[in-house]
């Protein structure tokens, strides 16, 4: 139970105090990954139900999906996302990109890629049927946290010490598959062949993003593996609009 509260506290600005968790709690939070992105999705698809049921305007509740997901993980991605593009598209070295993730200011391009990235979120939102809202939902968020542990499982920890280097030191073969079962089922009980096709997507979108990173700067960071759970929600969330009509 340590593990998925230790996983929650780091992926989302829910207040739980896991604090006094050891370095084998951080470990094994890992597999949890993929089930903190269900409870995200499923708490925004409650929101979605409840917003229809009082009849707000679907343009509206798609601006206010957004937010929401925004304020369940506290923007911890949207962070990592501005910082990973404001330092690869620098030119600069290898250090002098790790330094630039770590600054606290934020440059032209992570401008760029956080106002992208939320216009694409909720241009696809829009595509999709008010019905399929809620399942969406939770597709797009149980597969981006899937993503997060393939990186940790496929690529180093770029930096020597750093709040994730425990994650990636924790992450092994079995944890991978665990979470990848969990994750397809989730993706095949919501959408069939469909999630199936989806979930290979995003995994390919992943290991594309991660081979690019780390060509870089050596390896993956937190604010990469942020960045990656956001590209590929929208990776899901393109492939669910690709797909529509095309497969059951």
């Amino acid at each position: 139970m340590t593990g998925l509260l230790t996983a929650l506290q780091f992926l989302t600005a829910i207040p739980i105090s896991a604090k006094h968790s050891e370095d084998k709690d951080m470990a094994r939070s890992i597999v949890y990954f993929p089930i903190v992105g269900l409870s995200i999705g499923l708490i925004a698809a409650l929101c979605a139900k409840t917003m229809m049921a009082l009849d707000i305007n679907e343009f509206a509740i798609n601006g206010l999906l957004v937010v929401i997901l925004i304020i369940i993980t506290g923007g911890l991605h949207l962070d990592g996302l501005a910082d990973t593009f404001d330092a690869l598209v620098s030119g600069k070295t290898r250090d002098e990109m790790l330094n630039i993730m770590r600054d606290p200011h934020i440059g032209t391009m992570g401008v760029l890629a956080l106002a992208s990235t939320l216009l694409l979120k909720f241009s696809f939102l829009f595509c999709v049927e008010a019905q399929a809202k809620g399942a969406v939902l939770v597709l797009m968020c149980v597969l981006s946290r899937w993503s997060m542990v393939a990186a940790m499982a496929a690529f180093p920890y770029a930096r020597k010490e750093g709040k994730a280097r425990l994650f990636f030191e924790g992450t092994d073969r079995i944890k991978l598959i665990l979470a990848t079962l969990f994750t397809v089922a989730i993706a095949a009980a919501i959408f069939g062949m469909r999630g199936i096709v989806i979930f290979a997507a995003v995994a390919i979108a992943a290991y594309i993003f991660g081979r690019i990173v780390s060509r870089k700067i050596g390896g993956m960071t937190g604010d990469t593996l942020g960045a990656m759970s956001e590209l590929t929600e929208i990776v899901a969330l393109f492939g669910i609009c690709a797909l529509k009509g095309v497969l059951p």
